[in-house]
């Protein structure tokens, strides 16, 4: 199992977090997303994450991931 966290711009609620996880539990390999509204960070856990079919579902919720903050292998 990976682990990825990226940082995310323009959150500001639990609408905001919904639809990123919404978007981002579609991208294939997606087990579980935890979203941090107040520090902006967007955890992706799963298998063979896709830093950029991540970034593109983050996006299409609305959002800009800023940097890709750390991984891990779990």
């Amino acid at each position: 199992m990976t682990e990825k966290t990226y940082s995310v711009s323009g959150m500001s609620c639990g609408h905001c977090a919904a639809s990123i996880t919404e978007e981002v539990m579609a991208v294939p390999g997606v087990t579980t997303v935890d979203v941090d509204v107040p520090s902006g960070l967007v955890t992706v856990h799963g298998e063979s994450l896709d830093d950029a079919a991540v970034g593109a579902a983050i996006v299409e919720a609305g959002y800009e991931v800023t940097d890709a903050v750390r991984n891990a292998a779990v």
